[in-house]
């Protein structure tokens, strides 16, 4: 089900559409030879910037055809979109490079980086503003499905931005010839053009993709919730820098041989790693020592990762959700009583709603959050965790009785989670051994190698009995679904009926409101906001009505794209979109400041 797997791991037409069903068309002008752009570029020289607008077309160039489809209406605005279509007999990429989904989204990552690479050699200053500049949404370490790059049977289809020259608001027609009659034309050809690679890096990239998504596929019925392959490098180079860190002091990964599995990939063949299996599984350790590294992995393994990445394949299910305290962050109609009830005064959780959460408040809706749209594995951090939340120790049960504490700590709750509603917990802990009693399995890392320590951890069990008394009852309680109201979902700013733009990777500016991002640690790249900020339109505009469930609209919505592609979400056939998940989508939908729910029957849930 789409609900349960990332769309890089259903198919391509999650970005492109089913193989049936073609995109709503788009008014096409008739098509003109290149010497006629060159003829109209120097007409233009000297003209107003405006006077751009007459070179919007398409145009037969000897190898591909570039289509102008949006021109910029000064050099200071947006750069103006284009795309370049390279059919199949000229590009001459192998059928391989195609032959499945995952295979064609490898190589449009590829062409796509090096589309990228090419620009920026070519980037020159051609006038005012962004005259001169050559641009393409590049993909990062992670390898998503895009709308930059779409490599079919029929050919590759690579959408871009050009800057057109200009010095001031004056055209400068030479420069223009020169930036797309030579340098559009000399990164096409180092892109896009199967000639212009070494053959074995095609098939890497595709390799590489195609098996990641099928380990991905079937970990379920090998009892995993992730694998972390041997030899995977997981540091990074900082906060900032996705790629691996390199030197002498990197430690690759090796299992523990209880942990050891092995698996035969489709082009890898066999592979060995450690296999995360379904239940309860912490990882311990002392500080520094690769805790939140491999917890870190284990998050980004939701996507794939490119060729010398290090992660490959370090794969975990296309569900699962990282966890954490939010301070501050708004909430609305979330049944939080299985972790926070009996307030003072009598105040309800079962419909909670707040605009500052605390951080224990924040984590609980969080959760209930991630399990309304579905997840089989949850990933927390003690050191992003409310403290309050995740324990509470013999000494405090004796001197704060549970009549008078409204929290039920997560360590009451995680059992029941795995065992009443099959949602599995990987929990990075440093300072709390009160959760060896819930634990299945126990990870301990030193100096960046795991161990097993799951005997030891039951051992100290046996010797030093914590003296705890569970307080989370007999069952987990309801995940209750909420009805989004229409009305409060309104992207309407000034006399503009929709303003919703994206502020980098963490804010997208919904109408008048602001939705912060920031501790939603899944969204990876831009060009996801991106087009999670447009489906939030197409789905107040298709679905949300005020009777289907938060959930039954992100099926629809992902159905739809599924269908039709993402170009669905915009039909100017923007190249600046990335395939996301529900749960960043959800995510993205509860942080509305404005949001406003009704509660469907709870009895749906139980």
């Amino acid at each position: 089900m789409l609900l349960v797997e990332p769309p890089n791991c259903v198919s391509a037409a999650f970005l492109y559409g089913s193989p049936d069903h073609e995109p709503e068309p788009q008014e096409e002008q008739a098509m003109q030879q290149a010497n006629e752009l060159e003829r109209l570029l120097r007409r233009l020289d000297g003209r107003g910037y405006k006077a751009y607008k007459d070179i919007a077309g398409a145009y037969q160039f000897d190898t591909f055809t570039l289509f102008i489809d949006h021109v910029q209406g000064d050099p200071f605005a947006a750069p103006s979109r284009l795309r370049v279509v390279v059919p199949q007999a000229v590009a001459h990429f192998p059928a391989h490079a195609y032959a499945t989904p995952s295979r064609a989204v490898g190589v449009a990552n590829l062409l796509a980086r090096r589309f990228g690479e090419l620009a920026r050699e070519q980037d020159r200053r051609r006038g005012s503003g962004k005259s001169g500049l050559i641009s393409i949404d590049a993909p990062g370490q992670e390898m998503l499905p895009i709308t930059a790059v779409k490599v079919t049977t029929e050919g590759v289809e690579c959408r871009f931005a050009v800057g057109l020259p200009a010095r001031g608001r004056t055209i400068l027609g030479r420069e223009a010839i020169a930036l797309l009659l030579h340098d559009v034309p000399a990164v096409v050809r180092g892109a896009l053009f199967f000639a212009a690679y070494d053959p074995a890096e095609v098939k890497r990239y595709a390799d590489v993709n195609e098996d990641a998504d099928w380990l991905r596929a079937h970990l379920p019925e090998m009892g995993l919730v992730a694998f972390v392959a041997d030899g995977a490098i997981l540091p990074r180079r900082s906060g900032v820098d996705e790629r691996p860190l390199t030197g002498k002091r990197v430690v690759p990964f090796q299992s523990p041989d209880s942990l050891r599995v092995q698996v035969n990939l489709p082009n890898h063949g066999p592979l060995t790693g450690m296999g995360i299996r379904r239940g309860v599984t912490l990882i311990v350790g002392g500080g520094y020592h690769g805790k939140s590294t491999l917890l870190r992995a284990l998050e980004r393994g939701v996507y794939n990762h490119i060729p010398g990445d290090g992660r490959e394949f370090v794969i975990t299910v296309g569900d699962a959700v990282k966890i954490r305290a939010e301070d501050g962050r708004r909430i609305t109609g979330v049944n939080i009583r299985p972790f926070i009830d009996n307030l003072p005064f009598g105040q309800s959780t079962a419909n909670f709603e707040t605009d500052n959460a605390s951080g224990s408040t924040s984590q609980a809706a969080n959760i209930m959050e991630a399990l309304e749209v579905g997840t089989s594995l949850l990933l927390i951090d003690e050191d992003t965790s409310a403290t309050n939340f995740m324990i509470r120790d013999h000494r405090m049960q004796a001197l704060i009785a549970k009549d008078a504490e409204p929290i039920t700590p997560f360590i009451d709750k995680v059992r029941q989670l795995y065992e009443e509603r099959g949602v599995s917990t990987v929990i990075v802990v440093g300072g709390s051994g009160d959760y060896f009693d819930v634990a299945d399995c126990v990870i301990a890392m030193h100096a960046y190698t795991p161990w097993d320590a799951t005997e030891a951890a039951r051992e100290i069990v046996r010797r030093f009995p914590t003296g705890r008394v569970a307080e989370g009852g007999e069952h987990f309680g309801d995940v209750i679904p909420r009805i989004p109201l229409p009305k409060s979902i309104d992207p309407s700013k000034g006399r503009a009926d929709a303003k919703v733009k994206v502020r980098g990777m963490h804010h997208i500016q919904f109408g008048r409101h602001d939705i912060d991002l920031s501790a939603v640690e899944q969204v990876v790249d831009t060009s996801q906001t991106e087009a999670i900020a447009a489906a939030l339109l197409y789905a107040r505009e298709h679905y949300m009505d005020g009777t289907r469930t938060l959930r039954e609209i992100i099926e629809a919505l992902f159905a739809d794209i599924e269908r039709e592609g993402l170009d669905l979400l915009d039909r100017r056939r923007v190249g600046w979109f990335a395939a996301f998940r529900p749960h960043e989508f959800a995510a993205a939908l509860n942080r509305l400041r404005t949001l406003r729910v009704r509660q469907a029957d709870a009895a749906e849930e139980r």
